[in-house]
């Protein structure tokens, strides 16, 4: 059976929006580019969604229309009139297609999911190709699903979440926008960070970035481990004991549930390397910055997150990993490209490099506050027996030595772990994941109790 489908119509769907313009890449979207520089393939981010009985093409041509005209980031490409480095280039008016799929005999969830994997494969064509590509699949006639896959630089998973709960805030019946535009859109938030101000944090965030290379030892893994060639693989585990502990820690210390998880990291990850202080990349999503919770656009950027958890106690830990993250998301507003710069500089003064490749991203999208129940320690106990653990052979994530990613699924935490094969074998890359879930249900039922983690003796 083919799951691809059949295009059987392409719609050309008109937009035209407020604000036009050339100018410099914001910040976010500088640091996306430079990953496809990287990799050599287009950088996207995903939806696929099951449509409502009666849903219309007429009616999905709409939505697309609207979020085109109202969001500057979707009818925005890039130009490459200045050197080598591009700038945005935002119209005020064009057409997009929308692609009518017919799934035939096949199941059309699978049809939806082949239209996005199709989607995502293609490279965009960054100077001609609006960076969004959307599909609806039809079965005996009936829309089943909508297929969206939007460039990186246009959006993040937090834009996307902020753009589905623009569309389905629209009245239903005159189609209008619940409000007007209130976040900044990315021509106007490149001119902030062009102005006194946004250079004022720029330096301050690249200040901050210098402090940490002249603090931290060079090497985060020592010399490889396993025999062979790089590969990366990942393991995914899934917790709902770390679940309930980050959330009774939470009740009980009145934080959040991120240092709770940044601390059970560290300490998971000290303890398994016997590396400390614990030097890793934060991807931050900036949008606890003004004018950015709700924009449709990207706002992620990489800072780096310094702890040391030796000689101290669980709780002690969380609490130094609360201020270490508060230092590092203030600093993560930067120029990538003199991020750069100054990491270059700092080891040439060093006279060695300095290893930043293990990268902490915590992807969830629920609320990471208090639930306000705080879960026993019998119940945290009775749910250690139900994580669960699955490996995958040789894959293409970013090629960092660690690539450790947070989501979470319903009842759960799930960690993704990508891993350099001749630092972390498959057994290991499972043993740190436990490891980590062990730190965090540690923190909660014995706070008290020290990380376990011996400060390096002095020469």
């Amino acid at each position: 059976m083919d799951d691809n489908g059949t295009v059987v119509d392409r719609i050309l769907v008109s937009f035209e929006g407020a604000g036009s313009g050339v100018a410099e890449l914001t910040w976010s979207q500088m640091t996306l580019w430079q990953s496809i520089e990287q990799s050599g393939r287009s950088k996207t981010v995903p939806y696929v969604a099951e449509l409502p009985p009666g849903r219309t093409v007429e009616a999905v041509a709409g939505d697309l229309a609207f979020m085109m005209s109202r969001h500057q980031s979707l009818r925005t490409r890039l130009v490459f009139d200045a050197g080598p480095r591009p700038r945005q280039c935002c119209a005020a008016s064009g057409e997009v297609a929308l692609e009518v799929v017919d799934a035939g005999d096949a199941d059309p969830a699978r049809v939806a999911e082949a239209v996005s994997e199709r989607y995502q494969k293609a490279d965009f064509q960054f100077e001609t190709e609006w960076p969004v590509r959307m599909a609806v699949v039809r079965n005996a006639g009936v829309l089943t699903h909508q297929v969206l896959v939007i460039m990186h630089t246009a959006i993040d998973a937090y834009g996307l979440t902020a753009l589905v709960a623009d569309l389905a805030a629209r009245d239903p019946v005159t189609g209008a926008a619940a409000g007007p535009v209130t976040a900044l859109q990315p021509l106007e938030q490149a001119g902030k960070q062009g102005s006194p101000a946004g250079q004022r944090q720029n330096a301050a965030s690249l200040a901050y970035l210098e402090r940490v290379l002249n603090t931290v030892a060079p090497s985060r893994f020592g010399q490889p481990r396993h025999p062979g060639d790089r590969t990366i693989h990942q393991v995914t585990y899934r917790s709902p004991a770390t679940l309930l502990a980050v959330r009774s820690v939470a009740a009980r210390t009145g934080i959040n549930t991120s240092p709770v998880l940044l601390a059970s990291f560290a300490v998971g990850l000290a303890r398994f390397t016997g590396v400390n202080p614990v030097l890793a990349m934060l991807m931050v999503s900036n949008r606890f910055r003004p004018g950015l919770a709700t924009a449709v656009s990207a706002q992620i950027l990489l800072t780096p997150y310094l702890i040391d958890v030796a000689d101290i106690s669980l709780d002690q830990a969380v609490d130094r990993a609360t201020q270490s993250a508060l230092n590092a998301y203030k600093n993560a507003y930067y120029n990538p490209y003199e991020q750069d710069e100054v990491i270059e500089r700092v080891q040439r003064e060093r006279g060695e490099e300095i290893d930043l490749s293990c990268f902490y991203n915590d992807r969830r999208q629920q609320d990471r506050g208090g639930t306000g129940d705080s879960p026993t320690a019998a119940e945290i106990r009775a749910a250690l027996p139900e994580s669960t653990v699955h490996r995958t052979g040789e894959v293409h994530p970013p090629r960092r030595k660690i690539y450790f990613n947070v989501d979470d699924p319903p009842g759960a935490i799930e960690f993704l772990l990508s891993a350099d094969s001749r630092y972390f074998s498959p057994d290991d890359m499972a043993a740190l994941v436990r490891g980590i879930e062990a730190v965090a249900v540690e923190v909660a039922l014995d706070g008290h109790a020290p990380t376990g983690v011996r400060a390096a003796a002095k020469v």
